[in-house]
């Protein structure tokens, strides 16, 4: 007994001190600028990582969290990302078992009638047997198990951060989807408001053709102005209709109208300030980047394996149990008995196969890098086009809130006029037209504002707590 557990404890320690023929990870230098294109820095003191901040301190409207959270408990697409990576993490369960022996208790009886001419003891013979042990199990001197071991263990690492990506991308699709909801609201509410102005301008231009001041084509010309806003009432309720089924589908439930925006209002959704002169290894820290990084780190490790397979395979089998003649002697004083059968196994000529799987091995990690520096790629278009866009976007809103500004004030000055005989119709109906869109403009510019504020949240990672 004792002799044998000391076997064990030397195979054991053999076991655990296995090299690894993997060659050694290196990570890939970056194949992008070292810093990313700096933003404009409004705000200096209030400047975050989205990745450093929680999504309920990056989105700022309550009604808003709440539908975040109701798509983070209820969405299916992020429950298939968990069950993935559940069933990862089985499988590297699975295979890490390898590393050990499977220890196994086994017990028979073997009943013979021996004819007497035969044997040097004729007649019946009852042999009974029980034993505990392990059979065929591989000792990993060359790393093979190991590194298959350790490239499970990555493939599920790989699997949680694309379950962490999906979460990112859930939040800011629901975010995007709110503020669509939001904005179409708005589109709804100027064009129900453009139909009244412009049906008080129609009907104020039919008295006057029927007094004989105006003329037919100003009718024409203002009833005209008037179906179109009726075409948009139509056309924005129907996008608010989609925009809700959207806005549920991404939350995997019904929503009340407490938690859906009434408008989308001129105040920000997000905060969205950045430091300046922001470094690209930044962009190591989104989720998508690091699966991809699993995954190269996984294909190391099937090289060691690959490599491991050209060398012997060396395997136990074991048992220490007891044996007698008889049932009742079983368990009995001197019935012990104990077996240990070593084997190895090394390939000679196996036509290609294991050059054939290192091979593959070697180009299937060749292909994780250029798709991990393609991933990282990538993300720097992402995160630079979404800074360019931030530099540019509140200019661009203060454009058209001075022009919409302008607009009515111009239609203001055109129906004094015109209700005065000063200017013709056509002026009044061209600055009708003029402050139609420069608000349906305003709402446009505002909404891109706050879509390019989710795609710098998306872009840095975003915040997974």
């Amino acid at each position: 007994m004792t002799k044998l557990r000391i076997a064990a404890a030397s195979i054991a320690a053999m076991t655990l001190g296995a090299c690894s023929m993997a060659p050694e990870y290196t990570r890939p230098s970056l194949p992008v600028p070292a810093a990313l294109p700096s933003a404009a820095q409004d705000d200096p003191s209030a400047s975050a990582i989205p990745a450093d901040l929680a999504w309920k301190d990056f989105f700022t409207d309550t009604r808003l969290h709440s539908v975040i959270q109701a798509a983070l408990e209820n969405n299916r697409d992020l429950r298939i990302a968990l069950a993935n990576v559940e069933q990862a993490r089985a499988l590297y369960r699975v295979q890490r078992a390898d590393l050990l022996p499977t220890i196994g208790a086994n017990g028979s009886a073997t009943y013979q009638d021996i004819p007497a001419g035969t044997a040097i003891f004729g007649g019946r013979v009852d042999i009974y047997s029980a034993n505990i042990g392990t059979s065929a199990w591989e000792i990993d001197l060359f790393g093979r198990i190991r590194d298959m071991n350790k490239a499970a263990l990555e493939q599920y690492f790989a699997t949680v951060e694309a379950r962490n990506a999906a979460q990112t991308s859930l939040i800011a699709e629901t975010a995007s989807a709110w503020l669509t909801l939001a904005a179409d609201r708005d589109r709804l509410r100027i064009a129900q408001e453009t139909v009244q102005a412009f049906g008080q301008t129609l009907e104020l231009t039919k008295a006057r053709f029927a007094g004989g001041v105006a003329s037919e084509l100003e009718v024409r010309q203002a009833q005209t102005s008037y179906d179109q806003a009726r075409s948009d009432i139509a056309q924005n309720t129907s996008l608010i209709a989609q925009d809700r089924n959207a806005l549920e589908l991404l939350a995997g439930t019904s929503l009340s109208e407490g938690f859906l925006p009434e408008g989308l209002g001129s105040q920000s959704a997000t905060i969205a300030n950045l430091p300046e002169g922001l470094s690209s290894q930044l962009l190591l820290r989104r989720p998508d980047i690091a699966a991809a990084e699993h995954q190269l780190r996984a294909a190391n490790a099937n090289i060691g394996a690959a490599r491991a397979a050209f060398f012997p395979r060396i395997s136990l089998t074991a048992a220490f149990g007891t044996i007698s003649a008889g049932l009742s002697n079983l368990f009995g004083d001197g019935s012990d008995y104990w077996s240990v059968a070593p084997s190895a196994s090394l390939p000679i000529f196996d036509y290609g196969r294991n050059q054939g799987n290192l091979r593959y091995a070697k180009a299937t990690h060749d292909v994780m890098v250029s798709q991990y520096e393609r991933s990282i790629q990538r993300a720097f278009r992402e995160a630079a086009d979404a800074l360019a866009r931030k530099d540019t976007i509140q200019g661009q809103v203060e454009a058209q809130t001075s022009l919409h500004s302008a607009a009515a004030r111009a239609y203001q000055l055109a129906e004094a006029r015109y209700r005065a005989g000063t200017d013709p119709f056509l002026a009044t109906l061209d600055a009708q037209r003029a402050l139609y869109a420069a608000e349906q403009s305003l709402l446009a510019t505002r909404l891109v504002r706050e879509a390019n504020s989710i795609e710098l949240y998306r872009a840095f990672g975003g915040g997974l707590k």
